[in-house]
Protein backbone atom coordinates (compact mmCIF):
# COMPACT_ATOMS: atom_id res chain seq x y z
CA UNK A 1 0.00 0.00 0.00
CA UNK A 2 1.56 3.24 -1.21
CA UNK A 3 -0.49 5.28 1.59
CA UNK A 4 -2.24 4.05 4.88
CA UNK A 5 -5.98 2.99 5.32
CA UNK A 6 -8.37 5.05 6.87
CA UNK A 7 -8.41 8.20 4.83
CA UNK A 8 -10.71 9.37 1.74
CA UNK A 9 -8.12 7.58 -0.92
CA UNK A 10 -5.69 4.55 -0.74
CA UNK A 11 -3.52 3.93 -3.28
CA UNK A 12 -2.15 0.32 -3.83
CA UNK A 13 0.38 0.00 -6.01
CA UNK A 14 1.93 -3.21 -7.78
CA UNK A 15 5.65 -3.26 -10.01
CA UNK A 16 7.18 -5.90 -12.11
CA UNK A 17 7.48 -7.81 -14.53
CA UNK A 18 3.14 -9.46 -14.51
CA UNK A 19 1.73 -6.53 -12.83
CA UNK A 20 -0.71 -5.04 -15.79
CA UNK A 21 -1.13 -8.96 -16.11
CA UNK A 22 -2.10 -9.59 -13.01
CA UNK A 23 -4.00 -6.11 -12.52
CA UNK A 24 -6.11 -6.84 -15.36
CA UNK A 25 -7.55 -10.41 -14.49
CA UNK A 26 -9.70 -8.18 -11.43
CA UNK A 27 -10.20 -5.35 -13.46
CA UNK A 28 -12.95 -4.42 -15.14
CA UNK A 29 -12.93 -1.30 -17.43
CA UNK A 30 -16.03 0.71 -17.67
CA UNK A 31 -17.37 2.23 -20.97
CA UNK A 32 -14.71 0.09 -23.45
CA UNK A 33 -14.53 -3.19 -23.92
CA UNK A 34 -10.81 -3.55 -24.62
CA UNK A 35 -8.68 -4.27 -21.73
CA UNK A 36 -5.61 -2.74 -19.83
CA UNK A 37 -3.04 -5.26 -21.49
CA UNK A 38 -3.94 -3.32 -24.66
CA UNK A 39 -3.46 0.26 -23.22
CA UNK A 40 -0.72 2.51 -23.81
CA UNK A 41 1.38 3.66 -20.53
CA UNK A 42 0.65 7.41 -18.98
CA UNK A 43 -2.71 6.30 -18.90
CA UNK A 44 -6.10 6.41 -16.44
CA UNK A 45 -8.94 3.60 -16.57
CA UNK A 46 -12.34 3.55 -14.61
CA UNK A 47 -13.33 0.18 -13.72
CA UNK A 48 -14.18 -1.87 -10.88
CA UNK A 49 -12.06 -4.36 -8.80
CA UNK A 50 -13.64 -7.91 -8.55
CA UNK A 51 -12.92 -10.29 -5.68
CA UNK A 52 -12.08 -12.76 -8.09
CA UNK A 53 -11.02 -13.22 -11.47
CA UNK A 54 -13.22 -11.65 -14.16
CA UNK A 55 -15.74 -14.11 -15.37
CA UNK A 56 -15.73 -16.19 -12.16
CA UNK A 57 -19.58 -16.99 -11.11
CA UNK A 58 -18.23 -15.95 -7.70
CA UNK A 59 -16.63 -12.91 -8.14
CA UNK A 60 -18.25 -9.84 -6.70
CA UNK A 61 -17.55 -5.79 -6.51
CA UNK A 62 -15.30 -4.95 -3.97
CA UNK A 63 -14.80 -0.80 -5.40
CA UNK A 64 -15.05 1.37 -8.06
CA UNK A 65 -11.69 2.74 -8.73
CA UNK A 66 -8.91 4.53 -11.05
CA UNK A 67 -6.54 2.21 -12.17
CA UNK A 68 -3.03 4.46 -13.29
CA UNK A 69 -0.84 2.41 -16.00
CA UNK A 70 2.94 3.13 -16.42
CA UNK A 71 5.25 0.84 -18.74
CA UNK A 72 8.91 0.11 -18.30
CA UNK A 73 10.72 1.80 -17.97
CA UNK A 74 8.99 4.91 -17.88
CA UNK A 75 7.67 4.39 -14.22
CA UNK A 76 9.12 5.00 -10.74
CA UNK A 77 10.88 1.39 -10.75
CA UNK A 78 11.37 1.08 -14.27
CA UNK A 79 8.94 -1.68 -14.36
CA UNK A 80 5.74 -2.18 -15.42
CA UNK A 81 3.98 -0.67 -12.89
CA UNK A 82 0.45 -0.15 -11.54
CA UNK A 83 -1.37 2.52 -8.92
CA UNK A 84 -4.99 1.73 -8.02
CA UNK A 85 -6.94 4.72 -6.40
CA UNK A 86 -10.13 3.09 -4.39
CA UNK A 87 -11.18 4.73 -1.54
CA UNK A 88 -9.39 4.35 1.94
CA UNK A 89 -11.52 1.98 4.02
CA UNK A 90 -9.38 -0.02 5.80
CA UNK A 91 -11.67 -3.33 4.77
CA UNK A 92 -11.88 -2.51 1.15
CA UNK A 93 -7.79 -1.94 0.98
CA UNK A 94 -7.66 -5.28 2.89
CA UNK A 95 -9.46 -7.29 0.34
CA UNK A 96 -8.11 -5.61 -2.67
CA UNK A 97 -4.45 -6.38 -1.06
CA UNK A 98 -5.52 -9.89 -0.84
CA UNK A 99 -7.40 -10.68 -4.13
CA UNK A 100 -4.12 -9.43 -6.01
CA UNK A 101 -1.69 -11.66 -3.63
CA UNK A 102 -4.20 -14.86 -4.61
CA UNK A 103 -3.67 -13.91 -7.90
CA UNK A 104 0.42 -14.09 -7.52
CA UNK A 105 1.36 -10.50 -5.99
CA UNK A 106 4.05 -10.66 -3.19
CA UNK A 107 3.90 -8.12 -0.82
CA UNK A 108 6.51 -5.47 -0.74
CA UNK A 109 9.38 -5.53 1.40
CA UNK A 110 10.03 -1.96 3.35
CA UNK A 111 11.49 0.72 0.80
CA UNK A 112 11.37 -2.32 -1.97
CA UNK A 113 9.92 0.13 -4.42
CA UNK A 114 12.80 2.47 -4.41
CA UNK A 115 15.19 -0.11 -3.84
CA UNK A 116 13.72 -1.88 -7.14
CA UNK A 117 14.05 1.74 -8.60
CA UNK A 118 17.86 1.92 -7.44
CA UNK A 119 18.84 -1.67 -8.86
CA UNK A 120 16.93 -0.71 -12.23
CA UNK A 121 19.21 2.84 -13.04
CA UNK A 122 15.86 5.36 -11.74
CA UNK A 123 17.72 6.85 -9.05
CA UNK A 124 21.65 6.60 -7.72
CA UNK A 125 21.96 5.35 -4.09
CA UNK A 126 22.40 8.94 -2.95
CA UNK A 127 18.86 9.83 -4.70
CA UNK A 128 17.50 6.83 -2.88
CA UNK A 129 18.58 8.36 0.55
CA UNK A 130 16.89 11.39 -0.45
CA UNK A 131 13.46 9.86 -0.43
CA UNK A 132 13.57 8.51 3.14
CA UNK A 133 14.75 12.30 3.55
CA UNK A 134 11.69 13.97 2.12
CA UNK A 135 9.10 11.66 3.78
CA UNK A 136 11.15 12.55 7.14
CA UNK A 137 11.10 16.36 6.38
CA UNK A 138 9.53 18.54 9.20
CA UNK A 139 10.36 21.68 8.09
CA UNK A 140 11.39 23.69 4.76
CA UNK A 141 15.13 23.57 5.32
CA UNK A 142 15.36 19.79 5.39
CA UNK A 143 12.50 19.79 2.59
CA UNK A 144 15.21 22.00 0.18
CA UNK A 145 17.96 19.40 1.17
CA UNK A 146 16.01 16.74 0.74
CA UNK A 147 14.74 18.03 -2.98
CA UNK A 148 18.25 19.12 -3.77
CA UNK A 149 19.78 15.43 -2.98
CA UNK A 150 16.54 13.88 -5.15
CA UNK A 151 16.76 16.12 -8.13
CA UNK A 152 20.64 15.07 -8.57
CA UNK A 153 22.85 17.95 -7.44
CA UNK A 154 24.96 16.10 -5.29
CA UNK A 155 25.17 13.13 -7.87
CA UNK A 156 26.02 15.77 -10.46
CA UNK A 157 28.93 17.27 -8.25
CA UNK A 158 30.31 13.84 -7.49
CA UNK A 159 29.96 13.01 -11.46
CA UNK A 160 31.98 16.07 -12.15
CA UNK A 161 34.62 15.36 -9.38
CA UNK A 162 34.84 11.66 -11.03
CA UNK A 163 35.48 12.99 -13.99
CA UNK A 164 37.97 14.77 -12.99
CA UNK A 165 39.56 12.44 -11.04
CA UNK A 166 38.88 9.59 -13.85
CA UNK A 167 41.23 12.40 -15.61
CA UNK A 168 43.99 12.32 -13.33
CA UNK A 169 43.75 8.38 -13.31
CA UNK A 170 43.89 8.37 -17.18
CA UNK A 171 46.99 10.13 -17.09
CA UNK A 172 48.93 8.46 -15.41
CA UNK A 173 47.42 4.75 -16.32
CA UNK A 174 48.83 6.17 -19.58
CA UNK A 175 52.37 7.42 -18.37
CA UNK A 176 52.54 3.77 -16.86
CA UNK A 177 50.93 1.97 -19.75
CA UNK A 178 53.08 3.77 -22.80
CA UNK A 179 56.34 5.24 -20.87
CA UNK A 180 58.30 3.45 -23.79
CA UNK A 181 56.61 5.61 -26.51
CA UNK A 182 59.21 8.35 -26.61
CA UNK A 183 56.69 10.34 -28.85
CA UNK A 184 53.66 11.19 -26.37
CA UNK A 185 53.65 14.04 -24.64
CA UNK A 186 52.33 13.83 -20.67
CA UNK A 187 50.71 16.18 -18.45
CA UNK A 188 53.47 17.59 -16.03
CA UNK A 189 53.31 17.35 -12.20
CA UNK A 190 52.70 20.66 -11.55
CA UNK A 191 49.52 20.18 -13.69
CA UNK A 192 48.46 17.06 -12.26
CA UNK A 193 49.11 19.02 -8.44
CA UNK A 194 46.86 21.89 -9.37
CA UNK A 195 44.37 19.61 -10.27
CA UNK A 196 44.67 17.51 -7.56
CA UNK A 197 43.85 20.74 -5.27
CA UNK A 198 41.15 21.72 -6.70
CA UNK A 199 39.25 18.18 -6.51
CA UNK A 200 40.22 18.34 -2.87
CA UNK A 201 39.02 21.52 -2.40
CA UNK A 202 35.84 21.09 -3.56
CA UNK A 203 35.53 17.52 -1.45
CA UNK A 204 36.36 19.26 1.85
CA UNK A 205 33.95 22.11 1.02
CA UNK A 206 31.18 19.61 0.43
CA UNK A 207 32.34 17.70 4.09
CA UNK A 208 32.19 20.61 5.80
CA UNK A 209 28.68 21.17 4.79
CA UNK A 210 28.17 18.14 6.78
CA UNK A 211 27.81 19.85 10.18
CA UNK A 212 25.20 22.35 9.21
CA UNK A 213 23.34 20.00 7.59
CA UNK A 214 23.22 17.47 10.11
CA UNK A 215 21.96 20.34 12.48
CA UNK A 216 19.26 21.15 10.47
CA UNK A 217 18.08 17.47 9.62
CA UNK A 218 18.61 16.48 13.52
CA UNK A 219 17.26 20.00 14.97
CA UNK A 220 19.91 22.36 16.52
CA UNK A 221 20.38 21.79 20.27
CA UNK A 222 19.66 24.70 21.97
CA UNK A 223 19.86 24.45 26.10
CA UNK A 224 18.01 26.87 28.33
CA UNK A 225 20.33 26.89 31.73
CA UNK A 226 20.88 29.30 35.05
CA UNK A 227 19.88 29.77 38.62
CA UNK A 228 16.93 27.94 40.04
CA UNK A 229 13.52 30.35 39.73
CA UNK A 230 14.73 32.65 36.79
CA UNK A 231 12.04 31.39 34.22
CA UNK A 232 13.33 28.49 32.08
CA UNK A 233 10.27 26.59 32.19
CA UNK A 234 8.08 29.53 31.37
CA UNK A 235 10.65 30.18 28.49
CA UNK A 236 10.73 26.49 27.11
CA UNK A 237 6.71 26.34 27.38
CA UNK A 238 6.67 30.12 25.26
CA UNK A 239 9.15 28.73 22.50
CA UNK A 240 7.77 25.48 21.61
CA UNK A 241 4.02 26.86 22.18
CA UNK A 242 2.56 24.08 24.99
CA UNK A 243 2.95 23.43 28.64
CA UNK A 244 6.02 21.04 28.46
CA UNK A 245 7.38 22.08 31.73
CA UNK A 246 5.49 22.21 34.93
CA UNK A 247 5.98 26.10 36.27
CA UNK A 248 6.64 26.87 40.07
CA UNK A 249 7.99 29.65 42.17
CA UNK A 250 9.24 26.67 44.17
CA UNK A 251 13.52 26.52 43.76
CA UNK A 252 14.85 23.13 42.16
CA UNK A 253 11.22 22.20 40.40
CA UNK A 254 13.20 20.81 37.26
CA UNK A 255 14.68 18.11 38.42
CA UNK A 256 15.43 16.21 35.20
CA UNK A 257 15.66 17.28 31.38
CA UNK A 258 13.08 18.51 29.22
CA UNK A 259 13.15 18.38 25.42
CA UNK A 260 10.57 19.70 22.73
CA UNK A 261 11.37 21.15 19.09
CA UNK A 262 9.70 23.71 17.09
CA UNK A 263 10.83 25.72 13.65
CA UNK A 264 11.93 28.67 13.69
CA UNK A 265 11.81 30.35 10.18
CA UNK A 266 12.04 27.09 8.68
CA UNK A 267 14.80 25.36 10.41
CA UNK A 268 14.01 22.80 13.31
CA UNK A 269 15.63 23.60 17.09
CA UNK A 270 15.45 21.45 19.89
CA UNK A 271 14.92 23.19 23.15
CA UNK A 272 16.31 21.75 26.05
CA UNK A 273 14.82 22.63 29.72
CA UNK A 274 17.53 22.04 32.30
CA UNK A 275 17.48 21.60 36.24
CA UNK A 276 18.68 25.29 37.73
CA UNK A 277 22.38 25.34 39.15
CA UNK A 278 22.71 26.05 42.68
CA UNK A 279 24.25 24.39 45.65
CA UNK A 280 22.11 21.66 47.05
CA UNK A 281 22.40 18.96 49.19
CA UNK A 282 19.12 16.78 47.50
CA UNK A 283 20.30 13.77 45.65
CA UNK A 284 17.73 13.18 43.13
CA UNK A 285 17.92 17.43 42.46
CA UNK A 286 22.08 17.09 42.28
CA UNK A 287 21.39 14.69 39.51
CA UNK A 288 19.11 16.82 37.14
CA UNK A 289 22.45 19.37 37.69
CA UNK A 290 24.84 16.74 36.57
CA UNK A 291 22.71 16.20 33.52
CA UNK A 292 22.45 20.19 33.18
CA UNK A 293 26.31 20.15 32.41
CA UNK A 294 26.49 17.42 30.37
CA UNK A 295 23.27 18.46 28.02
CA UNK A 296 24.98 21.89 27.87
CA UNK A 297 28.35 19.92 26.83
CA UNK A 298 25.99 18.39 23.58
CA UNK A 299 24.23 21.57 23.13
CA UNK A 300 25.29 24.16 20.04
CA UNK A 301 23.68 27.10 21.55
CA UNK A 302 22.78 27.65 25.34
CA UNK A 303 20.84 30.13 26.30
CA UNK A 304 21.68 31.82 29.92
CA UNK A 305 19.01 33.20 31.71
CA UNK A 306 19.62 36.07 34.54
CA UNK A 307 16.99 37.79 36.40
CA UNK A 308 19.66 39.45 38.79
CA UNK A 309 23.74 40.78 37.65
CA UNK A 310 26.27 37.90 38.33
CA UNK A 311 29.17 37.91 40.38
CA UNK A 312 32.80 38.24 38.16
CA UNK A 313 33.17 34.43 39.98
CA UNK A 314 29.54 33.53 38.03
CA UNK A 315 30.48 35.49 35.27
CA UNK A 316 33.56 33.63 34.94
CA UNK A 317 31.92 30.19 35.38
CA UNK A 318 29.68 30.77 32.91
CA UNK A 319 31.90 32.04 30.05
CA UNK A 320 33.93 28.76 30.83
CA UNK A 321 30.95 26.67 30.63
CA UNK A 322 30.17 27.81 27.46
CA UNK A 323 33.63 27.71 26.02
CA UNK A 324 33.28 26.86 22.12
CA UNK A 325 29.90 27.38 22.40
CA UNK A 326 27.13 29.78 20.90
CA UNK A 327 26.53 31.57 24.19
CA UNK A 328 22.88 34.04 24.47
CA UNK A 329 22.89 35.42 27.85
CA UNK A 330 18.77 36.25 28.17
CA UNK A 331 18.16 38.76 31.17
CA UNK A 332 14.38 37.58 32.04
CA UNK A 333 12.28 39.46 34.64
CA UNK A 334 12.24 43.24 33.24
CA UNK A 335 9.53 43.92 34.03
CA UNK A 336 10.84 43.99 37.22
CA UNK A 337 14.23 44.73 36.49
CA UNK A 338 16.06 45.43 33.37
CA UNK A 339 19.45 44.68 33.48
CA UNK A 340 20.49 44.15 29.91
CA UNK A 341 22.33 47.15 29.67
CA UNK A 342 25.23 46.02 32.20
CA UNK A 343 25.36 43.08 31.05
CA UNK A 344 27.17 44.31 27.49
CA UNK A 345 29.96 44.83 29.95
CA UNK A 346 30.11 41.30 31.42
CA UNK A 347 29.27 39.05 28.24
CA UNK A 348 31.68 41.33 25.41
CA UNK A 349 30.46 39.96 21.77
CA UNK A 350 28.04 37.88 23.10
CA UNK A 351 24.07 37.97 22.33
CA UNK A 352 22.12 39.65 24.90
CA UNK A 353 18.57 40.04 25.12
CA UNK A 354 15.87 41.46 27.28
CA UNK A 355 12.67 39.61 28.18
CA UNK A 356 9.91 39.17 30.18
CA UNK A 357 8.78 35.20 29.35
CA UNK A 358 5.95 36.41 32.00
CA UNK A 359 4.66 38.99 30.05
CA UNK A 360 5.26 37.61 26.79
CA UNK A 361 7.73 40.30 26.35
CA UNK A 362 10.62 40.00 23.15
CA UNK A 363 10.18 36.37 22.88
CA UNK A 364 9.61 37.26 19.12
CA UNK A 365 12.90 38.85 18.99
CA UNK A 366 14.28 36.27 20.71
CA UNK A 367 13.68 33.21 18.53
CA UNK A 368 14.61 35.99 15.86
CA UNK A 369 18.02 35.66 18.05
CA UNK A 370 18.28 32.35 18.30
CA UNK A 371 17.66 31.88 14.94
CA UNK A 372 21.00 34.28 13.78
CA UNK A 373 22.79 32.92 16.62
CA UNK A 374 22.62 29.47 14.98
CA UNK A 375 24.46 30.93 11.63
CA UNK A 376 22.34 28.91 9.31
CA UNK A 377 23.96 29.37 5.90
CA UNK A 378 21.77 30.70 2.84
CA UNK A 379 20.56 28.24 0.82
CA UNK A 380 18.01 26.89 -2.15
CA UNK A 381 17.44 23.56 -3.44
CA UNK A 382 19.71 23.93 -5.82
CA UNK A 383 22.37 23.64 -3.11
CA UNK A 384 24.10 20.77 -1.81
CA UNK A 385 24.30 20.04 1.58
CA UNK A 386 25.41 16.70 3.13
CA UNK A 387 23.13 15.33 5.61
CA UNK A 388 24.04 11.82 5.45
CA UNK A 389 26.69 10.61 8.06
CA UNK A 390 27.38 7.78 5.38
CA UNK A 391 28.03 10.16 2.59
CA UNK A 392 30.52 11.88 5.20
CA UNK A 393 32.52 9.67 5.87
CA UNK A 394 33.35 8.56 2.15
CA UNK A 395 34.25 12.21 1.95
CA UNK A 396 36.56 12.12 4.26
CA UNK A 397 37.80 8.80 2.81
CA UNK A 398 38.11 10.71 -0.24
CA UNK A 399 39.72 13.90 0.80
CA UNK A 400 42.35 11.19 2.84
CA UNK A 401 43.39 9.43 -0.38
CA UNK A 402 43.84 12.87 -2.64
CA UNK A 403 45.88 14.14 0.17
CA UNK A 404 48.30 11.43 -0.24
CA UNK A 405 47.97 11.75 -3.60
CA UNK A 406 48.99 15.84 -3.70
CA UNK A 407 51.93 15.12 -1.28
CA UNK A 408 53.40 11.89 -3.87
CA UNK A 409 53.25 14.43 -5.88
CA UNK A 410 55.08 16.88 -4.32
CA UNK A 411 57.66 13.95 -3.61
CA UNK A 412 57.54 12.95 -6.98
CA UNK A 413 56.84 9.38 -6.34
CA UNK A 414 56.02 7.03 -9.26
CA UNK A 415 52.97 6.61 -10.68
CA UNK A 416 51.60 3.25 -9.71
CA UNK A 417 51.68 4.22 -6.36
CA UNK A 418 49.63 7.69 -6.94
CA UNK A 419 47.23 5.95 -9.50
CA UNK A 420 46.41 3.59 -6.11
CA UNK A 421 45.63 6.47 -4.09
CA UNK A 422 43.53 7.85 -6.88
CA UNK A 423 41.68 4.88 -7.47
CA UNK A 424 40.72 4.97 -3.71
CA UNK A 425 39.56 7.97 -3.80
CA UNK A 426 37.07 7.46 -6.90
CA UNK A 427 35.92 4.15 -5.03
CA UNK A 428 35.13 6.33 -1.93
CA UNK A 429 32.87 8.91 -4.09
CA UNK A 430 31.54 5.89 -6.05
CA UNK A 431 30.74 4.28 -2.19
CA UNK A 432 27.77 7.36 -2.03
CA UNK A 433 26.15 6.86 -5.43
CA UNK A 434 26.51 3.07 -5.24
CA UNK A 435 28.15 3.29 -8.49
CA UNK A 436 31.56 1.66 -9.29
CA UNK A 437 34.62 2.48 -11.12
CA UNK A 438 36.16 -0.47 -13.80
CA UNK A 439 39.44 -0.78 -15.44
CA UNK A 440 37.20 -1.04 -18.90
CA UNK A 441 35.91 2.70 -17.95
CA UNK A 442 39.55 4.05 -16.98
CA UNK A 443 40.62 2.40 -20.63
CA UNK A 444 38.17 4.33 -22.56
CA UNK A 445 39.00 7.65 -21.18
CA UNK A 446 42.15 7.16 -22.47
CA UNK A 447 41.08 6.24 -25.98
CA UNK A 448 37.94 9.37 -25.57
CA UNK A 449 41.04 11.78 -24.61
CA UNK A 450 44.18 11.01 -26.02
CA UNK A 451 43.14 8.77 -29.67
CA UNK A 452 45.68 6.67 -29.14
CA UNK A 453 46.43 4.56 -32.24
CA UNK A 454 45.25 7.19 -34.66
Amino acid sequence: MATPAGGAIGIIRISGDNAIHIADKVFEKKGNTKTITDAKGYSLHYGKILSEEKGSKTASLIDEVMLALFRTPHSYTGEDCIEISCHGSAYIMKNILQTLIRQGCVMAQPGEFTQRAFLNGKLDLSQAEAVADLIAATNSATHKMAISQLKGNFSDELARLREQLLKLTSLLELELDFSDHEDLEFADRTQLTALSKQIDSRITALAASFASGKAMKEGIAVAIAGKTNVGKSTLLNLLVGEERAIVSDIHGTTRDVIEDTTVIKGVTFRFIDTAGIRDTEDTIEQLGINRTYRKIDEAAIVIWMLDNMPTKKETEDILNLCKNKTLIVVNNKTDITDITPQLSTLFPQTHIIGISAKRNTNIKQLRDTIHNAAGIPTFTENDVIITSARHYDSLLKAHESITNVIQALDMNLSGDLISEDLRSALHHLADITGGAITTEETLSNIFQHFCIGK
